[in-house]
């Protein structure tokens, strides 16, 4: 079993980032993966505010996603960038707390127009954390419906190119869960 850290960049509990990002992990649960799913709204806003990078919360959040074999970041499209607050609790988190970690990013948007945001903003910011980048996948929200949990996806290309990368990423973490047991066994 591998362990997975979910990270939903979203301010809004409801948010379709939030409704694609239960259901990757879903998905990756019934492969018999260990998913934990953490929200910037788990962390208090006052050690957002204050950055208060030595705080228990932080510190819990780092040890969690150091020890993962793979990590998912998701989050909407706010300005052509991703959530402000995303940004905050990535910029307390120490400077290599992603390193040589298989991140998928996700972004959601409300036009093709803002496709671009996650090669020139995510992808860089999880990148200066030390983290190999997969492809990602953007979604626009036409593309999801939140009252659907079983699978919100309703376009029917969006779910494959989603589904195609969710699969290679457990690939990936799988790979990695191997070298692991490997190399440590006598």
């Amino acid at each position: 079993m591998s362990e997975i850290v979910v990270l939903s960049g979203s301010p809004s509990e409801d948010s379709r980032s939030n409704v694609v990002l239960k259901y990757i992990g879903s998905t990756l649960q019934e492969k018999e993966f260990l998913v934990t799913h953490i929200s910037v709204r788990d962390i208090p806003w006052d050690v957002l505010f204050k950055a208060e990078f030595n705080s228990l919360v932080i510190q819990n959040l780092t040890s969690l996603i150091q020890g993962a074999e793979g990590v998912i970041v998701g989050t909407p499209v706010y300005k052509s960038a991703y959530s402000g607050v995303l940004k905050a609790l990535l910029d307390i988190l120490p400077q290599d707390v992603l390193e040589d970690t298989p991140v998928l990013p996700l972004m959601t948007g409300g036009s093709p127009s803002h496709l671009l945001a996650m090669e020139y903003t995510l992808k860089p910011l999880l990148a200066s954390l030390k983290g190999v980048n997969l492809k990602g996948v953007y979604l626009v929200d036409h593309q999801i419906d939140k009252t659907k949990v079983a699978n919100p996806i309703v376009h029917t290309k969006a779910h494959e190119r989603l589904t195609k990368q969710v699969e290679y990423f457990a690939e990936i973490v799988s790979k990695k869960q191997t070298e692991i047991l490997t190399t440590t066994k006598y």
